[in-house]
């Protein structure tokens, strides 16, 4: 029998992790923006969807070089100043990933929110995107955990300044969250993980519990043979 994956109130402190992409969304953001820029003439069409729809393919075959990736989409992110950049990513959001925000998962996150648990919304996407989606849920850039490019100068560079946030990635950037949370002397009794993805399946394994939102097929199986709790979040 699955878990059960609502949270429940009582002394404990609660960690609770959300991934991004076809878990809070019904979307793929990364690939979502890609598309944007193509749709609105900001790159070369035939070029840029080509090896965005590589990238999207190798995400779901589980082999992205999540590196070269990022450094590819934050190439464009590089060539146009900040507040260009920023008044693009607002109208993305609004028109493109608005629509596509799964009720059930913000229903489910702000039940934790409710009781108190911490609430992080942990992607591989590029934190440029991340971050303000996260907004839409309540959630602040400190409890975001995502792929971090680099700025300087108040631009971005093409580069990133740490490890993509992908795979075993998101266990090295939650250890390191978690280890700030112990200087300010916050510790955690148990923690839940919500994803859709065979890439997850590191964060599932260390998460207490595992909910698994809508998976691909490849993490349906896992999730039966480890009764792991599986759950429709679709719209």
């Amino acid at each position: 029998m699955n878990k059960p994956s609502t949270p429940s109130l009582n002394d404990e402190r609660i960690l609770a992790l959300f991934d991004l992409d076809h878990t809070l969304l019904d979307v793929d953001s990364d690939y979502l923006w890609g598309e944007y820029i193509v749709k609105h003439g900001l790159v070369d069409e035939a070029e840029y969807r080509t090896a965005n729809q590589k990238f999207y393919n190798d995400y779901i075959e589980g082999t992205l070089d999540a590196t070269e990736y990022n450094e590819f989409v934050a190439q464009f992110l590089a060539s146009l100043p900040m507040d260009r950049l920023h008044a693009l990513r607002e109208d993305y959001i609004q028109s493109e990933i608005e629509p596509h925000i799964r009720p059930k998962a913000m229903e489910v996150l702000c039940q934790h929110v409710e009781l108190g648990h911490e609430v992080v919304i942990i992607s591989a996407t590029n934190d440029f995107v991340v971050s303000a989606i996260a907004k839409r849920f309540g959630i602040e850039a400190a409890n975001v955990l995502s792929t971090p490019l680099e700025i300087k100068d108040e631009r971005y560079t093409g580069k990133l300044t740490d490890k993509p946030n992908f795979k075993e990635g998101k266990i090295y950037h939650l250890d390191k969250w978690l280890g700030k949370q112990q200087i300010d002397g916050n510790k955690f009794d148990k923690t839940y993980a919500y994803s859709d993805s065979k890439n997850d399946i590191p964060l599932l394994e260390w998460a207490d519990v595992a909910v698994c939102v809508s998976p691909d097929d490849a993490l349906h199986a896992h999730a039966l043979a480890h009764r792991w709790a599986v759950e429709d979040w679709s719209i």
